[in-house]
């Protein structure tokens, strides 16, 4: 369906419409992102595992998807699937600092996932994982709770908006390949 369309223009049309549409198998470069306590939480470290990252804010209407993180986290991460949440205030939803954030996300979802401090997503200051996203596929939150599976090489195996449940089967049968 989507294949005759350039691969941003595919990329687009499939996050719009709740699709994993087709990457090339650019592996993201080293990269590294700093977790709320100060230390590195590198994706090479993850190498071999599915990682699924999500960019969040905590004052989102789509903030009750942490509870689908969490729980993606419980279902799968006995098999390997890393869930990285990535609080971002690039839509002007989220806390004012990342103790603000590890508190809210304690007290309210009691999450055990990795998260990271408050990281630009979008434009010229973006976390190199999210230029890597723009530049090589094409793809880039539009708004909150945008999520991009990293499959176990390295390489985007999909991208989905904010209406997309991190349990939903699209993103589930994504992940069960990936772990595979």
């Amino acid at each position: 369906m989507l294949k005759h369309l350039p691969r941003f223009a595919a990329a687009t049309a499939a996050a719009a419409i709740g699709l994993s549409a087709s990457f090339a198998a650019t592996p993201a470069p080293a990269i590294s992102f700093t977790a709320l306590d100060g230390t590195e939480l590198a994706l090479e470290d993850w190498r071999g595992q599915p990682v699924l990252v999500v960019n969040t804010a905590s004052l989102c209407g789509f903030t009750r998807q942490y509870d689908d993180l969490q729980a993606m986290h419980e279902r799968f991460g006995p098999r390997g699937l890393v869930v990285l949440a990535v609080p971002s205030d690039d839509f002007r939803q989220e806390l004012g600092s990342d103790a603000e954030v590890a508190e809210f996300c304690e007290v309210n979802f009691g999450l055990t996932i990795p998260i990271t401090r408050i990281t630009p997503v979008l434009g010229a200051d973006a976390h190199p994982f999210y230029r890597w996203l723009a530049d090589e596929h094409g793809v880039r939150p539009s708004w909150n709770f945008n999520k991009a599976l990293i499959g176990p090489e390295g390489d985007l195996q999909g991208f989905w908006g904010a209406t997309t449940r991190p349990t939903a089967r699209p993103i589930t049968r994504a992940i069960e390949a990936a772990l595979d």
